[in-house]
């Protein structure tokens, strides 16, 4: 068994696949029109195009928008991606005008830093295990 999709509620489709690919670079892979304006809307690492999957999901469910928001309002990241360098990518991030809500923090052997994505959540980035 391993991960196939996963999925963060945006506000505005849109809005998400130009920061998600633009900004973080992940390259779009499924854009399927669902209903009048909504999108199933997956995008992938370039790294690895037949990985894990991101939904860019539409947060029309008040229960959604409730959990992401309260998440939000602690300052908890609804998502961890993971970096070579976190200092670098931070660096690289912030030229590109990202708000960071925590910068690189090293926590052991893990660096972890902390942004807003512009669609409603905090994403975590954090250097990838060894």
């Amino acid at each position: 068994m391993k991960i196939h999709l996963t999925s963060i509620f945006v506000d505005d489709q849109a809005k998400a696949e130009h920061f998600y690919t633009e900004v973080l670079g992940f390259v779009k892979k499924h854009d399927v029109p669902v209903g009048e304006k909504d999108r199933w809307l997956t995008v992938v690492s370039p790294d690895e195009p037949d990985g894990t999957e991101l939904l860019l999901e539409p947060v029309g469910h008040p229960a959604a928008r409730t959990y992401r928001d309260t998440l939000v309002e602690d300052g908890i990241p609804l998502a961890q991606f993971a970096v070579d360098d976190v200092r670098a990518e931070y660096r690289r991030l912030r030229g590109l005008g990202v708000r960071f809500t925590q910068e690189p923090l090293e926590t052991g052997p893990v660096t972890t830093a902390v942004f807003d994505d512009t669609c409603g959540n905090l994403i975590q980035i954090a250097t990838k295990p060894r």
